[in-house]
């Protein structure tokens, strides 16, 4: 029988609730996501924000705190430092946020991401963002970098077919995405370089072509 701490497993749910916002939240609306006695979800918060992995904001409202960059760095360095000169220059080709992601059994969690420097508005995708390898473009890439598998879905053979992936709302709403898979020199799916942005005029084929560019580079610098 495995057993967990009921403390700690509080504690990462409100940091999987930050991850997931789509802003700062207040103690009330953490209590509402993870479900918990508020003054349960307070002793949580202010014991995150005292080491750093959540910050609370002028207004009250919490959000992820600089700690959790200095946990991040340890996280597939090598991956991290090869992807981020291709995020750099994806984003601002595209002029949207770029971001990789890694795969972690059934999910696939957010693990750099990098804003365009050159518009006024775009879309924001934090470090820690986790959702299911069945959902949104950068999961379906992970899927469509793995050899086929029998039954698997529709979706995920056009992608491997193509070379990237799209997605409409499945992560985001009113978001899209596209991505495309880092395969490694071993063959092994390390991770997905997407995209993400508001539903325009955008080509998603241009788009397929551009994320395909980026992981490429990023297999390249990992060697």
């Amino acid at each position: 029988m495995v057993t967990h701490s009921q403390t700690l497993d509080r504690g990462l749910r409100i940091l999987e609730a930050l991850a997931a916002a789509d802003g700062p939240r207040s103690i009330a609306e953490l209590t509402q996501a993870i479900d918990v006695h508020r003054s349960i979800v307070y002793r949580m918060v202010r014991t995150l924000e005292a080491h750093r992995l959540v910050s609370r904001r002028p207004d009250g409202r919490y959000e992820l705190g600089f700690g959790l960059s200095a946990l991040a760095r340890s996280v597939s360095p090598a991956v991290q430092s090869a992807a981020l000169p291709a995020l750099s220059a994806l984003a601002d080709d595209v002029g949207m946020t770029a971001f990789l992601v890694v795969p972690d059994g059934d999910e696939v969690v957010t693990l750099a991401s990098v804003e365009p420097r050159r518009t006024h508005v775009h879309v924001a995708y934090r470090p820690g963002v986790r959702h299911s390898v069945h959902l949104g473009a950068p999961g379906i890439a992970v899927l469509a970098g793995r050899p086929p598998q029998p039954g698997e879905a529709e979706r995920v053979t056009e992608a491997r077919e193509r070379g990237w992936a799209s997605s409409h709302g499945e992560v985001l709403s009113g978001m899209r995405s596209v991505a495309a898979p880092v395969v490694d020199n071993r063959g092994e799916v390390a991770a997905a370089v997407a995209v993400v942005y508001v539903a325009d005029e955008s080509d998603p084929a241009d788009l397929g072509k551009r994320v395909i560019a980026a992981a490429a580079a990023v297999v390249e610098r990992l060697g």
